[in-house]
């Protein structure tokens, strides 16, 4: 918004006028979303916990199948999921997927979650903490 030789003025994807001391711009570091989306280096990353009844390939299929339903996620260079931890009772995946519009990236965040439990709901897998374990009246019935 304005720039002076004390302070900068920002205005923030959610409308917030921000000012900034220039000292602190200077102290310390600035992250360049705009320039990042250029060379496609602007990751979106979100993470989920499974239990280990669900095939690690199947929910590797179900996140990236998320990311690309999702519509500022970019195509190339493709989505990706790591496996960031074996823990007791479940793993956590993280699925990256890469954009091109920082403008918008809380509204990408929020089309990549719904999609994520679109897909994983068609697919009947529940994302739910394995801490704790619903009894379903189909379980009782097995």
């Amino acid at each position: 918004m304005d720039r002076n030789l004390l302070t900068t003025r920002l205005r923030t994807p959610k409308n917030e006028r921000v000012t900034i001391p220039n000292t602190n711009i200077l102290a310390g570091q600035i992250i360049n979303f705009t320039s990042k989306a250029r060379t496609k280096e602007l990751i979106l990353h979100t993470s989920v916990t499974i239990g280990y009844d669900v095939p690690w390939r199947q929910v590797h299929e179900l996140l990236i199948g998320a990311a690309k339903a999702s519509e500022n996620v970019m195509e190339d260079p493709e989505p990706f999921v790591l496996q960031k931890g074996l823990n007791d009772f479940y793993i956590e995946y993280e699925l990256n997927a890469y954009t091109d519009k920082p403008r918008q990236i809380p509204a990408s965040y929020s089309e990549l979650h719904q999609n994520i439990q679109d897909q994983f709901n068609e697919a009947g897998v529940e994302i739910l903490s394995p801490h704790y374990r619903v009894l379903r009246e189909d379980d009782q019935k097995g």
